[in-house]
């Protein structure tokens, strides 16, 4: 179950984040971050009483699941607020790949509790390391050209990395700290909070307007907020039931699903040496879950 479950994740992840192109090109990144995080903060408040309740939120176990829920919820504000950035501006084709690398970052700090490392998924590690640096150095190649309109050379990569790089420590803490403390629903409610909250400060910060135009970016947003949740809700069940790198594997394949998305209705174009990448990082996340 807890497989059906990370596979389940992937799908839902990699949809919201095909739709988040679109969001944040009509309404920008802190928007799009906003109304996604506050529409499922507003979905979990409502039915978390048939999630399981408000578990160690409020059965006494003190402050220690609020400050672990708000470090996760700033965490993953921090690296969609950058994943988001980079599907704004950058190739959702380059970008997805190099944000889903995040478990061989998840899979070195697993060390730190006593896994151990064989060597298939050292060579995950590697693939996933190789990938990305060609993913990165293929997109700033004449090879990579763009079409009139297409993201330009480069966009988003940086943006990308970091996000990786938040959601590798995110899944690390996640399976080993917070869920475990908080609880998998309420650990969503938290993150859905903080990170909404994060967003609309930024938004009050910067004087921008928190109003949605009049089209249907409303449905979009809705849509975005209802796939990740329900993706969020599904991967910290799954840790439950599964090892914490095999469900954070499974997981991250939702680069794969926006990859797939952003070829058949964007047609985006790509180097030879990004496909490359784009097959290592994946063919490594494979070999990290054996």
């Amino acid at each position: 179950m807890g497989i059906l479950l990370g596979l389940l994740t992937a799908l839902s992840w990699g949809s919201a984040d095909f739709l988040a192109r679109f969001a944040t090109l009509r309404i920008g990144t802190l928007r799009a971050l906003f109304y996604m995080q506050g529409i499922g903060f507003v979905l979990l408040t409502i039915f978390l009483p048939w999630l399981g309740g408000w578990g160690h939120l409020t059965d006494g176990s003190g402050w220690q699941p609020w400050a672990w829920g708000l470090l996760g919820g700033a965490i993953n504000g921090i690296s969609t607020l950058a994943l988001y950035r980079a599907f704004e501006i950058g190739k959702m084709s380059v970008v997805a790949p190099l944000s889903a690398s995040y478990p061989a970052l998840t899979l070195l700090l697993s060390l730190s509790g006593g896994e151990r490392l064989t060597a298939a998924r050292t060579a995950g590690i590697i693939c996933v390391l190789l990938g990305a640096i060609a993913v990165a150095a293929g997109e700033k190649t004449p090879a990579a050209g763009t079409a009139a309109g297409s993201p330009r050379s480069g966009a988003g990569i940086g943006w990308a990395i970091l996000s990786g790089i938040g959601f590798g420590f995110l899944f690390w803490l996640l399976g080993l700290h917070i869920v475990p403390r908080v609880g998998a629903a309420q650990t969503v409610w938290m993150i859905r909070m903080t990170s909404s909250a994060l967003a609309g400060v930024l938004l009050l910060a910067g004087k921008t307007t928190i109003r949605l135009p009049r089209d249907n970016t409303k449905w979009l947003v809705s849509a975005m907020g209802l796939l990740d949740t329900g993706a969020f809700l599904m991967s910290n069940r799954a840790m439950q039931m599964e090892h914490i790198a095999v469900v954070s594997v499974l997981g991250s394949l939702y680069g794969a699903v926006t990859v797939a998305l952003a070829a058949v209705f964007l047609r985006e174009r790509i180097s030879r040496w990004q496909s490359a990448g784009i097959v290592a990082i994946f063919a490594g996340i494979f070999l990290i879950s054996r």
